[in-house]
């Protein structure tokens, strides 16, 4: 399997101070919370690892040429998750 970084996650995962040994790391053995099917041009999903704290990883499976394609990475903000971070809480806007 190969770990392909776009440039938008290697950016963030700079200015975040999040390792490469941490997204594959939940990338590989974090839950899938969230699944994108219809992303194009492969599916694509949101991943969490609570590792030194909770991590959030999207990636798409490139599963013709068995890649992983590393699209951004992040530590959820705690006012727009769920206590476990795999929920996102609605905002009351929205609702109106």
């Amino acid at each position: 399997m190969t770990f392909i970084y776009r440039e938008h996650a290697v950016k963030r995962m700079f200015e975040r101070d999040i390792y490469e040994e941490d997204v594959e790391d939940t990338i590989l053995n974090g839950e899938i919370i969230e699944e994108y099917p219809d992303d194009k041009p492969y599916p694509s999903f949101l991943a969490l690892k609570i590792c030194n704290k909770p991590l959030h990883v999207v990636f798409a499976k490139n599963i013709d040429d068995n890649e992983i394609i590393v699209i951004t990475a992040y530590y959820p903000n705690k006012d727009k998750w769920s206590k476990d971070y795999k929920t996102r809480i609605k905002n009351e806007m929205h609702n109106l």
